[in-house]
């Protein structure tokens, strides 16, 4: 589904002027569970070759590499295939437990004191509205803000409300609606401001490029009625000098 259409979709719930109590959000990236079909960038920060070096099929498994790491996708049984080590559950752990428990198997079996690096490349946000990049943005971070991600899509434009940054998160049939105020400076300490896998971000526009939208639109419909008026009036005045 396009950015287009999503916006659409979601038009008229971003309309809404109820908002969420405060409170605590812990739904966040750290306490995200593993699960099957996620992507998972592993590597090991003492030698980060250790892991891209290994052929990606010589255990059976669909992985891609790269100078930062390699990428495993969690199997349809919840495991992933990892050199050396070989089959590990992680379905179900959270990223800091997947980490844990690979950095100890690799500990167990082959490096002294393995420093593992995960992060779930998968998990994302859509921005839209008033934003320089719209898009979907990944969640590399446990606790990544409103502010930072906003700040990956190039920043709000100029014709941007920072007082009415809308979040919704959840499904469609029962969505939670959050509002911040990027204009006061409380709002980085807002617990509801840490995004969440899922999340889209609508930026909308402030009063006056509203208004200043409202003014084209009437002269773009107006307009031409005004000249075949003024045409007539014109004609009128020489037919009467005449």
């Amino acid at each position: 589904m396009g950015i287009t259409s999503c916006g659409k979709q979601y038009q008229a719930l971003f309309q809404q002027k109820s908002a969420l109590e405060n409170g605590n959000y812990t739904d966040t990236v750290s306490d995200y569970r593993i699960k099957p079909q996620d992507q998972l960038l592993i590597r090991n920060l003492q030698d980060i070759k250790y892991i891209v070096s290994q052929p990606a099929d010589s255990h059976g498994n669909t992985s891609e590499t790269s100078g930062q790491g390699q990428t495993f996708e969690v199997k349809t049984d919840g495991t992933v295939t990892l050199p050396v080590i070989n089959t590990v559950t992680v379905a179900g752990l959270t990223r800091i437990q997947a980490k844990n428990l690979i950095e100890d198997l690799y500990r167990k079996s082959l490096l002294k004191d393995p420093i593992i690096d995960l992060r779930i490349t998968n998990l994302k946000v859509t921005i839209f509205g008033e934003i320089k990049t719209q898009g979907n943005f990944p969640l590399l971070k446990d606790r990544t803000t409103l502010s930072e991600v906003l700040g990956d899509a190039g920043g709000i434009t100029e014709s941007a409300d920072e007082t009415n940054i809308e979040i919704i998160r959840g499904t469609e049939k029962r969505p939670k609606v959050i509002k911040i105020d990027l204009s006061n400076i409380n709002s980085i300490n807002d617990p509801r401001a840490i995004v969440q896998n899922g999340d889209m971000i609508y930026v909308s526009k402030n009063r006056r490029a509203i208004r200043n939208d409202k003014i084209q639109n009437f002269s773009a419909i107006y307009q031409p009625g005004l000249i075949v008026l003024n045409t007539l009036l014109l004609i009128f005045t020489l037919a009467r000098i005449k």
